[in-house]
């Protein structure tokens, strides 16, 4: 089976494809936040130094969210478009999980932090055990609330923008316990995705086209400034 993935979840643009355990290519830009501009080129040009079309693949994969609201529109908006021309399935990937994943078989406890801005950020937590697992959902909390809560576990692996935003402080109240991997698998990977992607496919865990949609934790600031003009408007209808 196989799968062309791609995150453009936050600053990091990456495309990978993937037969069965075998990448293929993968290609990761992190260069400005311009993915609207660069991941078809991305997409196409890895395509072509593999000597595929988009008919050769036989599944499609996003990371759906949490992340940067832009990002994950342009991300899953583009999947849509090339399941729907090659008529062909989807698999929905948590950003998270797929960050997580990047640190396959580790012993400690897994937290992959994406900044949110403004001291917030997006976090859950994965462990191996027998397995990939999730120990703790997707949230948005404080950096302070992320940290206190890995208070609990003994070693702690952090990876992610958010980790690499938050780095000082969480090695200030964590010390040793903090553990960073190295720069590779510090931010999103379309591997990652993938090869989560291909697990869930073989589960039968894939979607029409039309089903895939962003996964927000928080409603965007636009949708924010649309409700309170709409709130405004109702209000100064009543008067």
């Amino acid at each position: 089976m196989r799968v062309l993935a791609i995150d453009t979840s936050s600053n990091v643009a990456t495309v990978a494809i993937m037969e069965d355990e075998l990448l293929l290519g993968e290609y990761i830009l992190n260069h400005k936040k311009t993915h609207s501009q660069k991941i078809m080129t991305m997409i196409e040009q890895l395509l072509a130094d593999l000597e595929l079309t988009v008919q050769d693949i036989d599944i499609f994969a996003a990371a759906v969210g949490p992340g940067s609201f832009t990002g994950l529109r342009i991300g899953v908006a583009t999947v849509k478009a090339l399941a729907h021309a090659a008529g062909k399935r989807v698999v929905s990937v948590g950003t998270l999980e797929a960050l997580a994943y990047n640190v396959p078989y580790a012993e400690h406890i897994i937290v992959p932090v994406m900044d949110a801005r403004r001291n917030n950020v997006f976090a859950a937590s994965y462990i191996w055990d027998e397995g990939f697992k999730e120990i703790g959902e997707p949230e948005g909390i404080t950096i302070e609330e992320c940290v206190e809560s890995c208070g609990d576990f003994l070693d702690t692996i952090f990876l992610g923008d958010g980790a690499m935003v938050h780095r000082d402080y969480i090695k200030e109240k964590l010390g040793e316990h903090a553990i960073f991997p190295h720069g590779a698998a510090l931010n999103s990977r379309a591997s990652s995705v993938a090869a989560l992607a291909l697990e869930k496919a073989k589960r039968g865990e894939t979607q029409s086209y039309l089903e895939m949609k962003p996964y927000y934790i928080k409603k965007s600031q636009a949708e924010k400034e649309l409700e309170e003009k709409e709130k405004k408007q109702n209000d100064s209808n009543r008067q």
